[in-house]
């Protein structure tokens, strides 16, 4: 029976049991359940704090885990990455008060760093061949560490900015990472019994959430240039329609792109254009 950490709590909890849902598995009814066995589909869930899954993976307590690409890095665990998962996606970036002026990752010499991150950040230091003066361990919110007397610079993750702006601060260089949801697993060791399933249950419920089907009538000698605009992912299906001087077309197309795509059939001559939405596929 293949072992899944999940997140118990926090930002990628419900993200996370939610693809799990569309996939197929067993969800708990008490949000108290730790361990969730889900015999008809060969698993056995358990819910552990976020920061600690990629640990339990790479010393093989559990066979794969859903974690933050962030807190894989920062554990320096034997856990490797998988499959991107495509939510709780982040951004991860130096700050320092806005009259301190600083331009780059070099600027961070000799300073001292506070982050929740310390082992991914010493790492990205190290990567570019840079000393920071030392690097602070923070659990929760760094922004007040500068005000504090604690630190120089922080590195933390960055959404709008605003945050940073009301301590006073600024972003500077380039990102430290970009980060986001991601399936590990050991990396030492061979691919655990059931996680080729897995893997296919995680990826098509990523391929539904980011296609639809779209269904059209086009005359016959459009065909090409409306499947031009339309290819699929591999090439559209073509049926013959009563009136046989058109055809009936149906391919996947990327949900963002769906009234674009629209737009641009209905243009070419397409007509009873219809989108559904991809519950569940295996390509």
């Amino acid at each position: 029976m293949l072992r899944i950490a999940v997140p118990n709590k926090g930002s990628l909890s419900e993200p996370a049991a939610e693809m799990l849902r569309e996939a197929g598995y067993r969800q708990r009814r008490d949000s108290r359940e730790l361990v969730l066995p889900d015999p008809e589909n060969g698993v056995e869930f358990f819910f552990l704090r976020p920061r600690d899954i990629a640990v339990y993976v790479g010393a093989g307590t559990v066979d794969v885990g859903i974690t933050g690409r962030d807190l894989l890095l920062d554990s320096a665990s034997s856990a490797t990455e998988h499959l991107p998962l495509g939510f709780a996606r982040s951004t991860f970036r130096f700050a320092a008060p806005a009259a301190d002026a600083l331009g780059g990752v070099r600027d961070v010499a000799g300073r001292r760093v506070a982050s929740s991150y310390p082992v991914l950040v010493a790492a990205h230091l190290r990567a570019h061949g840079i000393a920071a003066r030392e690097i602070v361990r923070l659990d929760g919110a760094v922004e007040t560490a500068i005000q504090l007397g604690v630190a120089d610079v922080i590195a933390d993750v960055v959404e709008t900015g605003t945050t940073l702006r009301a301590a006073g601060l600024e972003v500077f260089g380039d990102p430290i990472l970009r980060s986001e949801a991601v399936l590990v697993r050991r990396s030492d060791v061979d691919e655990p019994a059931g996680l080729d399933v897995l893997t296919r249950r995680l990826q098509g419920v990523l391929t539904a959430r980011q296609y639809v089907l779209m269904d059209y009538d086009v005359p016959l000698d459009l065909v090409e240039r409306a499947v031009a605009i339309t290819p699929g992912l591999e090439s559209p299906t073509v049926a013959p329609l009563h009136n046989r001087e058109w055809a009936a077309v149906r391919a996947m197309v990327r949900r963002d792109e769906t009234n674009r795509v629209m737009d641009a059939l209905y243009d070419v001559g397409a007509r009873a254009i219809l989108v559904t939405s991809i519950h569940a596929c295996r390509l």
